[in-house]
């Protein structure tokens, strides 16, 4: 009856990861996928990630985190991903970059300790045109199997 408290009380296990993802990603297939590949790489459930809180900052919980995972979407590191690495920096974090990217009809991730050259820093006006690219109407059917659908099951 309250499957959604499930999730939540599952039992913790592994170095605390903070997940710092463009909030385009929150709530998607995308993300659970993200959240599956990163439990099995770091044998760890127990993770802040963003989209669990809305919109409020969850930056200060950085501190907390043993390791700070940033993504990438197509090589892009979005204005607030951005401003999150930065202090993941300032505070001697582990970092690792996962870059999500389309190839044919399969989706890649390439996740790699640090931060590549090649990833690109959006400001916040480049961000919002790379998310304007993707809410666009000749994008929509590549935003659903890029992301998947948004619509939430009640």
């Amino acid at each position: 009856m309250f499957g959604f408290l499930r999730r939540k009380n599952k039992e913790k296990y592994g170095p605390l990861v903070y997940l710092s993802e463009p909030t385009i990603l929150y709530h998607t297939r995308t993300e659970k996928v993200i959240l599956e590949l990163l439990e099995e790489k770091f044998g760890s459930n127990n993770f802040i990630v963003p989209s669990d809180y809305g919109l409020k900052s969850t930056d200060h919980m950085i501190k907390d985190a043993e390791i700070f995972v940033a993504i990438a979407i197509v090589s892009k590191f979005t204005s607030l991903v951005a401003r999150e690495i930065k202090i993941a920096q300032e505070q001697g974090k582990k970092i690792y970059t996962l870059d999500v990217a389309r190839k044919g009809d399969e989706i890649l991730y390439l996740l790699e300790e640090g931060i590549p050259e090649r990833i690109e820093w959006l400001s916040p006006e480049e961000t919002q045109s790379l998310y304007a690219a993707f809410r666009g109407e000749d994008f929509s059917g590549f935003m659903k199997f890029f992301f998947g659908e948004r619509k939430r099951q009640w």
